[in-house]
C-alpha cells in the first residue's frame, strides 16, 4: 500500500478533498461532529494521509488566542484527528501529528487540542500533557466576560512550543467560538 502526506491550507484543497474530509470525520466520530465542530477545523494547516483508496487519516492546526498571567498566546490548536476505521493503529495518527506538531513548533507559542478517550493516548504518547490547572473562556454571554469550563478540563492537552512549561496556578482562558468552546 502506497502511503502519501500532504499539507495543505483549507484555501488550498479543492471541494472534493474538503467533502472527503468531511465525510472521514463523520464516519470516524460516528454522527457526533457538529457543524459547529466542522467550523473549527476549517481555515488552518491540514495533514491528510492518503492511501490507495483515499483519504485515510486527517488532523488540522487553526490559530487560536489563549490568555495566561497577562499574556496572549499565538496557539495552535488541533483539530480534526481522524483515521478511517479499516486502518486503524497502523501508525497514520502519529504521521498526521508529527506535521501538525512541526507547523506548531515552527508557527505558534504553544499547541493545545481536547482529547477524546481514543486519542488520549496517542497525544500522552508523543509527549502531548494534560493540562492540570483552571480551564476558561471569553464569553459574550457572562457579565464577567469569562465562564469557567469544568468539563473540559480533563481533556485539554498542551505542546509547550517556544512559549516553555506554563503555571497552572494561572488559569487558560480562550478565545470565543460558536458551539463547543474547546
Amino acid at each position: 500500500m502506497t502511503l502519501r502526506l500532504r499539507t495543505a491550507h483549507t484555501a488550498d484543497l479543492a471541494p472534493a478533498e474538503l467533502r472527503a474530509v468531511r465525510t472521514l470525520l463523520d464516519d470516524a466520530f460516528e454522527g457526533d461532529f457538529s457543524e459547529e465542530d466542522w467550523d473549527h477545523t476549517l481555515g488552518g494547516v491540514h495533514a491528510l494521509v492518503h492511501d490507495d483508496t483515499g483519504l485515510a487519516a486527517h488532523g488540522a492546526v487553526v490559530q487560536r488566542r489563549v490568555l495566561h498571567h497577562g499574556r496572549s498566546l499565538r496557539t495552535g490548536y488541533v483539530e480534526g484527528v481522524a483515521v478511517r476505521a479499516d486502518v486503524r493503529r497502523q501508525g497514520l495518527g502519529g504521521r498526521v501529528m508529527a506535521a501538525l506538531e512541526g507547523v506548531i513548533d515552527r508557527a505558534y507559542s504553544l499547541g493545545a487540542l481536547s482529547a477524546t478517550n481514543e486519542g488520549e493516548g496517542l497525544y500522552a504518547a508523543r509527549g502531548w500533557q494534560p493540562w492540570p490547572g483552571r480551564i476558561h473562556a471569553f464569553s459574550p454571554d457572562s457579565p464577567d466576560g469569562i465562564v469557567h469550563l469544568p468539563d473540559e478540563e480533563v481533556w485539554l492537552f498542551l505542546r509547550p512550543a517556544s512559549v516553555g512549561r506554563l503555571d497552572p496556578a494561572y488559569e487558560l482562558v480562550f478565545d470565543w467560538r460558536d458551539g463547543d468552546v474547546l
